[in-house]
């Protein structure tokens, strides 16, 4: 077996999918491209090894813990990444506003044809919204709800390096007892703990805001429960959501006391676990871990 001609082939196959993912921007392909990385590395350092002399081990032994080295650098920079994110002024339950800029939806040819299948099957833009999650860095959200108003959609704009726009769906329905059911498909980790009245279920593989729709009406069909339709205006909705979230994080651990953060920062060391967990199954399985 000629190893260098197997790591060129990896070579290929990784510029391959990050050209695809550059146009798609698929989780699918995104995940793949991270294996074939992963595996590329190991066999490359265990090529240097026995082309250098470094090591008098068998190839696939270098490997392996070439394999193994790249599992632990990755898991220190994800690790000092959210312990950045705990101790930084960024919020992790951000407030929004209305979006009056203009500028609530990407002129992409992909997310026009999105728009087009809403309004054909009767959802109905109600407000849009903007949070800054950054500095110079925008989160903008289009809310759109069905012609019953009892099926409200969340389309968020997710920027991403090189220029690039993921775009996520929540959808979200609420019965009478204020039972919430969200179905959606970020692939963003969360590792916090949902209130007891959201029945919570992500599918970060399922792109198509299609089978989405269909997945929701499916689990509202099955739940037998008479949804009431969204009377609030979704701003007041999702700030009110933020600060129930933040509050029963902080209640459950996920989140440090408030006289806690300005010393430790905002997540706890469980909670930076979970949100770790949380990266890696996302990353390379594609897993969310829902907690409540």
């Amino acid at each position: 077996m000629d190893i260098g001609r197997i790591i060129v082939g990896f070579s290929v196959i990784s510029l391959l999918l990050h050209l695809l993912n550059s146009r798609v921007l698929l989780p699918a392909v995104t995940i793949a491209n991270r294996w074939v990385r992963w595996i590329l590395f190991s066999l490359g350092v265990a090529f240097l090894s026995d082309e250098l002399g470094w090591s008098d081990r068998p190839l696939w032994s270098v490997a392996a813990v070439a394999f193994l080295g790249w599992f632990l650098v990755e898991s220190v920079y994800h690790w000092l990444a959210i312990r950045a994110l705990s101790l930084s002024p960024l919020p992790l339950f951000p407030r929004f506003v209305v979006n009056t800029s203009g500028e609530e939806w990407p002129t992409q040819r992909r997310l026009f044809a999105l728009r087009d299948w809403l309004r054909r099957e009767r959802f109905h833009l109600v407000q849009s919204l903007k949070s800054e999650i950054a500095p110079g860095a925008f989160l903008r959200l289009s809310i759109y709800q069905d012609a019953s108003n009892q099926i409200r959609a969340q389309i968020a704009f997710l920027p991403q390096p090189g220029g690039a726009i993921a775009l996520c769906c929540t959808l979200s329905s609420r019965t009478a007892d204020d039972v919430r059911y969200v179905t959606d498909n970020l692939h963003l980790p969360f590792g916090g703990f949902y209130p007891e009245n959201w029945m919570v279920e992500r599918r970060p593989w399922m792109r198509n805001i299609r089978r989405l729709v269909a997945r929701h009406r499916r689990r509202l069909e099955r739940a037998g429960d008479a949804m009431q339709p969204w009377t609030t205006e979704p701003l007041d909705d999702l700030n009110r959501q933020q600060g129930q979230l933040e509050k029963v994080n902080t209640e459950l651990g996920f989140l440090l006391p408030h006289h806690d953060r300005e010393e430790y920062g905002k997540i706890s060391t469980e909670g930076r676990y979970r949100v770790w967990k949380e990266i890696w199954m996302l990353n390379y399985l594609g897993r969310p871990v829902t907690y409540r």
